[in-house]
């Protein structure tokens, strides 16, 4: 089985003829088709997330048919086409669990970053945590529904019912993000890396009400601002242009550091949060709202062996919308 690996020892990947997975108890046996190419792969090659599976298969935004089933598996059949997402186990007994809050599992695990992922041509997953994709995408433009979309609809919700909004960064979770904030007839400013206006015209395409750098101010007050940008500045300039009352919601499993900011910033009730993961009744709740709504996911394919080049694509910012690894 054909492979690109990390081995811990430098910030690439390596293809290699891996042993062919099999389906222990509960697990599916899928044939990837497609995977996307998510910041969070970078940040575990770039060591930015410490204490990865080493060697290990990236990948967890995958897309694929069920080739087999481990034993005792219900609510999948053979040939079904599935999904992949990040969280790839959790314990089930942690305080969390108890409480409904699997995302903040204690001893979760996660896919292509404790658990082989979708950098390969066949993996194995936990069939309690694979999802039913809707059928009117094809595979390249499901594979980021399984992060990009995924994140981007739970930092969306944790706006609650903010109506205008502030994206701040604007790749692949902020492009699905912003046609379901459109959708639900919410007001969509997008902020860009100053002077990427190839971004900013794509975030118009898409309908928003107004883009621009980051370092500009949207032309009216947020309610919220939506951090996707891996870049701690971000969160007092989102500050600044949230109003009394408002929140910042940083997407990102990992950002640089935030600097100090005035108590002016957040006083007035204004809060800054985070999201961490996400619950298997997050996937089915999207994966129902990507059927009902015609999402327009913009995609770059990339063959497997060209990982490295989309992820250096995606680190220097040469991606619009998802880059997504095609098996086919």
């Amino acid at each position: 089985m054909r492979a690109m690996v990390f081995d811990g020892t430098a910030p690439v990947l390596r293809e290699r003829q891996m042993p062919e997975p099999r389906p222990a108890a509960g697990q599916l046996l899928i044939d990837v088709h497609a995977c996307g190419v998510c910041r969070t792969d970078l940040h575990v090659i770039d060591g930015e997330l410490a204490h990865p599976k080493e060697p290990l298969i990236p990948g967890h935004e995958i897309v694929g048919t069920v080739a087999a089933l481990g034993d005792g598996v219900t609510g999948f059949a053979a040939g079904d086409r599935v999904g992949v997402p990040w969280t790839g186990s959790t314990c089930g007994h942690c305080r969390y669990c108890a409480r409904g809050r699997e995302n903040l599992c204690d001893e979760p695990g996660f896919t292509g970053y404790t658990i082989d992922g979708g950098y390969a041509e066949r993996t194995v997953a936990d069939s309690r945590y694979c999802l039913h994709l809707p059928e009117r995408y094809a595979d390249v433009e499901a594979a980021p529904l399984l992060c990009a979309g995924l994140i981007g609809y739970r930092t969306l919700s944790m706006a609650g019912d903010a109506r205008a909004i502030g994206i701040y960064g604007f790749g692949a979770a902020a492009h699905i993000v912003a046609q379901v904030a459109l959708h639900q007839e919410r007001t969509v400013f997008a902020l860009t890396r100053p002077g990427d206006t190839a971004a900013q015209q794509f975030a118009l395409r898409l309908g928003v009400q107004w883009a621009g750098g980051s370092d500009e101010t949207p032309p009216e007050q947020l309610d919220a601002a939506l951090i996707f940008a891996p870049a701690g500045p971000l969160v007092p300039a989102a500050l600044k242009a949230v109003a009394k009352g408002g929140v910042v919601v940083c997407g990102g499993i990992h950002m640089s550091d935030i600097p100090s900011f005035p108590y002016a910033l957040l006083w007035g009730e204004r809060r800054v949060c985070s999201v961490a993961n996400l619950t298997r009744a997050d996937g089915h709740a999207f994966m129902q709202l990507a059927a009902d709504v015609p999402l327009d996911i913009e995609t770059t394919p990339y063959a497997l062996a060209d990982a490295n080049r989309a992820l250096n694509d995606l680190r220097d910012g040469r991606v619009n919308g998802a880059a997504v690894l095609c098996m086919r």
